[in-house]
């Protein structure tokens, strides 16, 4: 066990580990209600201890014998507990940031398919039907066209330039503001129907059919969405550890006095509640209100408040 100072060290330690403890916890709770952001009904259902609610877990606690021995020094366990949270810790943070950047990635993704048609991505509306492809003369095109332009479009894009392949235009999609057309033409004349188009309002969209960079996209999209839907001592020798639960807040007070009436024999003056303020206990910081002629543990399930 140690010497009452090593004791006393250690209980200022355990308090230490203690506000760490759940301060961390708090923050892997956060961590999860952050990440069911669009499910936040079922955010309790994923906030367990070893599989089980908390309240189940800390009803039916028992200490791990395989990881900290009651035969070793207790200096020794408190080290390992603070090694163990400094290690969560280091996880915690490291599994934010990757959650953090897939959320942007993401988002970004998100923007990219929401947008207008001189924006947004093209990989989930077109296909390799739309383009003709490995031709070394004829190339197909992709032109935004207002909507009350659309008969415009139809009677002049043939004229617009040399060399346009007739008939080959075709509406691949439209948003409020206008259509996205497709029209083929021989490679040469390209620049000069660009020009035509601008000046009939008609605009040429940058983009040309890569069946491997449209694949990467939408796998990339799709593991995107994947990953983001995929953490006192002092006691006598004879002593007996309770759990108990107020099953109101306003239960507390009256629970608090059938426990003094119980142990008042340990301790008169805690019990009746005049401990002197100024009484000073080694290796425990507690005021009044803290001290009861028992040892007392509060544990705060409440991890979302």
């Amino acid at each position: 066990v140690g010497t009452l100072d090593s004791l006393v060290g250690l209980s200022d330690e355990l308090g230490k580990l203690d506000t760490f403890a759940e301060s961390l916890i708090r923050r892997m709770a956060q961590s999860v209600v952050e990440v069911m952001e669009d499910s936040k009904g079922k955010v309790q259902e994923h906030l367990l201890a070893n599989g089980v609610d908390l309240t189940s877990f800390v009803t039916h606690f028992e200490w791990d014998m395989a990881k900290y021995p009651a035969k070793q020094p207790l200096v020794s366990v408190v080290d390992t507990i603070a090694k163990q949270l400094a290690q969560i810790e280091m996880d915690l943070k490291s599994r934010t940031a990757a959650y953090n950047t897939l959320k942007t990635n993401l988002e970004n993704l998100e923007k990219k398919s929401m947008g207008n048609l001189f924006t947004r991505t093209l990989s989930d509306i077109v296909s390799k039907e739309d383009f003709v492809l490995d031709s070394e003369y004829l190339v197909t095109l992709l032109v935004i066209v207002p909507k009350p332009n659309y008969s415009q479009w139809q009677k002049t894009y043939e004229s617009l330039s040399d060399m346009v392949v007739p008939r080959s235009t075709k509406l691949i999609t439209e948003d409020k503001e206008g259509g996205l057309f497709t029209v083929t033409l021989f490679r040469k004349v390209i620049e000069d129907f660009k020009t035509k188009a601008k000046e009939n309002k008609f605009t040429v969209r940058e983009f040309y059919y890569d069946e491997k960079e449209i694949k990467r996209e939408r796998e990339e999209m799709a593991r995107l969405l994947s990953d983001k839907k995929q953490q006192y001592y002092g006691l006598p020798v004879n002593f007996q550890a309770v759990l108990l639960q107020p099953h109101k807040k306003s239960s507390t007070k009256r629970l608090r006095e059938v426990l003094n009436s119980v142990f008042r024999h340990l301790d008169e003056v805690a019990a009746a509640g005049i401990l002197d303020a100024s009484v000073e206990i080694p290796g425990l910081q507690l005021n009044n209100q803290d001290y009861f002629p028992y040892v007392y543990f509060h544990i705060d399930l409440s991890l979302l408040d």
